[in-house]
């Protein structure tokens, strides 16, 4: 086996990883949505024709945090977030991409940062429980290193395959005209 064959095959590896954690964040982000709907749908409805129930606020809080943080992770995934990338496209080839593997190592190693920062935050806030649910806050502040974790994954496999193919695939359904 050559080691062109070794590296397409750890690649397909790589991106299989990626879609299962593709296909396992999507319903989540949108159970989340719903949920947040729901409860948001209860708040209002209880506080015009009832008294307002005092957990939905914090849970609709609770809920955005994780959203965002695992809706950006897919946004993150697809490319979606901000780049300016003029500069790097004005390049040659080569030092094209040689300029996104560092870009890309640079986003990798401000993930594990943002992972041990996180993770501290977490073991900071462990006394500390919400005011209604009685919730460990270290609970909500979990979806941080989880997120910065999942998005240095997907680094990684650009990584690799900035490495192997010369640029990033997008996933399926996610290509540019």
């Amino acid at each position: 086996m050559s080691l062109k064959s070794s590296l397409d095959s750890f690649v397909s590896l790589l991106r299989a990883i990626e879609r299962g954690l593709d296909a396992a964040l999507k319903p989540v982000v949108f159970l989340g949505m719903a949920a947040l709907i729901a409860v948001i749908t209860l708040q209002i409805v209880s506080r015009v024709l009832f008294t307002a129930v005092g957990w939905t606020e914090e849970v609709a809080r609770f809920l955005l945090i994780w959203i965002t943080f695992l809706a950006g992770t897919l946004a993150f995934q697809r490319g979606h977030h901000i780049a300016v990338t003029f500069v790097v496209d004005a390049l040659p080839a080569g030092v094209q991409r040689l300029a996104r593997a560092l870009a890309v190592l640079a986003v990798i190693a401000f993930m594990v940062t943002l992972i041990v920062i996180g993770y501290r935050y977490m073991q900071v806030q462990s006394f500390q429980k919400s005011a209604s649910l009685r919730v460990p806050m270290s609970y909500i502040y979990a979806v941080m290193p989880i997120s910065a974790a999942i998005m240095a994954w997907y680094a990684l496999v650009d990584l690799f395959e900035i490495v192997c193919e010369g640029e990033p695939r997008k996933p399926m359904g996610e290509q540019t005209p």
